[in-house]
């Protein structure tokens, strides 16, 4: 019996999902498998026009944005980055270009690795990023890689027999960041929150979750924080009028109704006053209570191999914010100084780090045990800060300090402390 179109269609989005080397988390296979299968019946990744690299809005077959894709060869660094201007930085300005204490082109390892600190921390803040493989018709493509795809499915059609390795264009590796809905840049509540004040439990959930951030940013030493690149989704209290009618006054089980007229008031009880009640309908407000959430989007700019020591300093933005002068909060030092506190589990975070990184054609090892002596340095100087019971602007002026680890005895690794002695030129960009 021949399948139908429905069948066949469902056949081959489970055999995505079954391609795809990201198992271990159901939900996010089943994302990619969605990209994939929309892309295969023509929904299209749509560019991002904003930023400086490649970047682009990855959509479901009814044309739901899932996640945002980031590949490897659009970075500013890449081959095949669409934005002319940083062309042109690159070409007329190369002193200028790029950060002298970040590996090039490795920004979507950075993506991939901030969320997998997020994942080990149980932040909670950073969308679940993975490193995936996609191919579409509106990426950024050289003219002979389409030529090549043109010219083989040519050939396949006159050719039926002829057999190729791949017919479409070359797949690109990339940071897959899932979309989170309802936030806006963080700027624009920032200014709101200025003129109208939080409630002060929701005042105290921003806090933490700004505490979050803040450990996130600091321990991966993220390069590129602004008030333009972390989101807030902010809903406010809504009240709703519903309108109850005399039946369902009735039904309501309570035991007294309570009336005033005046300066008069009263009490009735409810079985013995129903011959009193007009059978107009009574107003009832319900309040929706209002949430607060954060969202760390744009770590590509993170996990230096050296501490910023030539012309900028790339401070962290949010240390001009008035959260960043309160003390961290109890919550925030109970959250993260039991895991940050034992050494074995920042080594089993740094080799976490070293699964992910390797993926990478130009990985070096030792490059990437100078990215990890700075993160253990900032974990250093975060743990120190929270038992001190510093602010996140006191965090921010303690002195630079990398960790860096060698053999000892007996197989053991053992770690010497080092503070950086050169400072950048310009310390306020």
């Amino acid at each position: 019996m021949s399948k139908t179109a429905d069948e066949l269609n469902s056949t081959k989005y489970q055999q995505m999902k079954s391609d795809i080397v990201e198992c271990d988390d159901p939900s996010f296979t089943d994302m990619v498998a969605q990209a994939e299968y929309a892309i295969e019946h023509g929904v299209m990744p749509e560019r991002i026009y904003q930023g400086s690299s490649g970047s682009y809005f990855v959509k479901n077959r009814n044309g739901k944005t899932l996640a945002v894709f980031k590949p490897k060869d659009e970075e500013p660094y890449g081959r095949l980055n669409p934005k002319w201007t940083k062309f042109l930085h690159k070409v007329c300005c190369p002193c200028c270009f790029g950060r002298a204490c970040l590996i090039p082109n490795q920004g979507y390892l950075s993506e991939a690795g901030a969320s997998l600190v997020d994942s080990k921390l149980n932040l909670d803040i950073v969308p679940k990023t993975r490193i995936v493989k996609l191919v579409a018709e509106t990426f950024h493509y050289a003219r002979i890689d389409r030529q090549k795809a043109k010219l083989k499915k040519h050939i396949k059609h006159h050719y039926p027999s002829a057999k190729f390795n791949r017919m479409s264009l070359p797949l690109k590796t990339g940071s897959f960041q899932l979309f989170v809905e309802g936030y806006k840049d963080a700027d624009y509540w920032l200014r709101r929150f200025e003129q109208e004040s939080l409630a002060p439990a929701l005042d105290k959930a921003f806090q933490i979750q700004f505490e979050r951030l803040v450990v996130l940013d600091y321990i991966i030493r993220n390069t590129d924080r602004g008030n333009d690149n972390w989101l807030i989704k902010y809903e406010q209290p809504t009240i709703v009028q519903q309108v109850t009618t005399e039946a369902e006054l009735i039904s309501i089980p309570t035991t007294a109704v309570c009336t005033s007229t005046g300066n008069e008031r009263s009490v009735h009880n409810s079985s013995e006053k129903q011959e009193d009640r007009t059978s107009e309908p009574t107003d009832w407000n319900v309040v929706d209570s209002a949430t607060i959430r954060l969202a760390a989007i744009d770590n590509g700019l993170a996990f230096p191999f050296k501490h910023p020591d030539s012309w900028r300093a790339y401070p962290y933005h949010w240390a001009w914010l008035p959260q960043a002068k309160v003390p961290f909060s109890d919550e925030t030092k109970d959250h993260v100084l039991p895991k940050l506190g034992d050494m074995n589990y920042v080594e089993e975070i740094c080799t976490d780090l070293f699964h992910l990184f390797q993926q990478d054609r130009g990985f070096d090892k030792r490059l990437f045990e100078r990215q990890m002596a700075v993160m253990r340095g900032q974990i250093l100087n975060l743990t120190q800060a929270l038992k001190d019971g510093k602010s996140p602007v006191q965090l921010v002026q303690m002195p630079a300090v990398v960790v860096e680890r060698s053999h000892g005895h007996r197989t053991r690794w053992s770690f010497t402390q080092r503070f950086q002695n050169k400072s950048p030129f310009f310390s306020w960009c």
